[in-house]
């Protein structure tokens, strides 16, 4: 497998991730971790290697986790039945305690363990230190489960600048000392909003959203909050993907960029998602801007039959267009290449033109 590729095509693929590098770098990611990917141990390793990549490369990760199944094998080893309302685990006084102690503890020191073995600089802390999350009851029927009334992001931005990886889980706690379990992705939408995070990545055991949950080549790219919200009423979005799809409309709210619904069973996910341009899920958006081609058709009146092709920039004789592909510069303008050029000196040339005279005309005269 190492022989697979050759030093010139590993060169390859770094240089065409360099775009999305620069994209995140400094920039803060969020990522919700849980599901398959958590439990696979190939995947778990494959997730951490992914974690600690970005995080050498000067993206700001921070990671959320949950941690169900282990929460409910030491209750089945205590001799206490999981019950759950409306999907969400009934939380008693004992089973708080277990919560704690396998989120808090087991879970989240494993986690930053194999961040550390795998070369990262990382930090666990729960819900609970700092006052991070701050809860509430949620309902009474549920016992200690609880809704999030607070978010104290201090100690994770301590813990950024100071250069280490947050790994969060997801227990809060009330004024009066009590703590809560709390839904992963609910604190995950909530940590991303207060750290205004560039990107959520919602880790799943799917594809992402589908418009037919039994097949996988339905998979929807990319959708607004308004177009996701229709899919509610339409039945496409059920089960337990409307709290999923809630959460990612609830960052979106708080202020994160995007938000990924990503197939968490794909090896090295992460990366694809972010330093390349196949991605690996559903991205929901604030709103899903029309692209260029589509503005043209909505609002150009079709003067000219256009090229296939929406160029993205130009330097010297060469353009790139949005996909990236170079292209060598044979458009002409009046004595010149029409894209390409755009060294220092041009760029200067035409700041100043434009701050005297916006167009020139071959009518009249006007300093050159």
């Amino acid at each position: 497998m190492e022989n697979q590729f050759s030093n010139a095509q590993r060169a390859e693929v770094l240089t065409q991730a360099l775009p999305y590098i620069k994209r995140y770098v400094g920039k803060v990611v969020v990522i919700k971790y849980g599901g398959n990917a958590m439990i696979n141990e190939e995947l778990k390793q494959q997730v951490m290697q992914d974690i600690v990549l970005l995080w050498l490369i000067g993206v700001k990760v921070v990671l959320v986790h949950g941690g169900g199944p282990e929460i409910s094998d030491l209750m089945g080893k205590l001799g206490k039945k999981a019950e759950f309302i409306d999907g969400l685990r009934v939380t008693d006084k004992e089973t708080v305690d277990v919560v704690q102690m396998v989120l808090a503890g087991k879970v989240n020191k494993t986690l930053v363990n194999l961040l550390e073995m795998h070369g990262g600089k990382a930090m666990g802390i729960s819900g609970m230190d700092g006052s991070l999350i701050e809860a509430a009851p949620k309902d009474e029927r549920l016992g200690y489960v609880g809704e999030i009334t607070k978010i104290h992001i201090a100690p994770v931005t301590d813990l950024i600048e100071k250069g280490y990886i947050p790994v969060i889980s997801t227990v809060g706690c009330d004024k009066d000392g009590n703590t809560y379990n709390i839904n992963g992705d609910t604190a995950a939408a909530c940590i991303a909003g207060a750290l205004e995070a560039e990107r959520l990545i919602m880790m799943t055991d799917i594809a992402g959203i589908l418009k037919d949950k039994d097949d996988p080549s339905s998979l929807i790219r990319e959708i607004s909050i308004s177009e996701a919200e229709k899919l509610f009423s339409q039945g496409v979005v059920s089960g337990g993907m409307i709290p999923k799809v809630n959460c990612c409309i609830e960052a979106l709210r708080r202020g994160v960029k995007n938000v990924i619904v990503m197939d968490g069973r794909v090896s090295h996910s992460i990366l694809m998602e972010l330093l390349t341009d196949e991605g690996a899920g559903t991205m929901v958006t604030k709103a899903r801007d029309m692209t260029i081609k589509e503005k043209d058709a909505k609002y150009i009146a079709g003067t000219y039959n256009r090229f296939p092709v929406v160029l993205s920039h130009g330097k010297g004789s060469k353009i790139w267009d949005e996909s990236g592909k170079e292209y060598i510069d044979m458009g002409s303008g009046i004595g010149v290449t029409s894209f390409g050029i755009a060294d220092d000196k041009w760029q200067s040339a035409v700041s100043d033109q434009a701050g005297r005279l916006q167009h020139t005309s071959n009518l009249y005269y006007t300093e050159p």
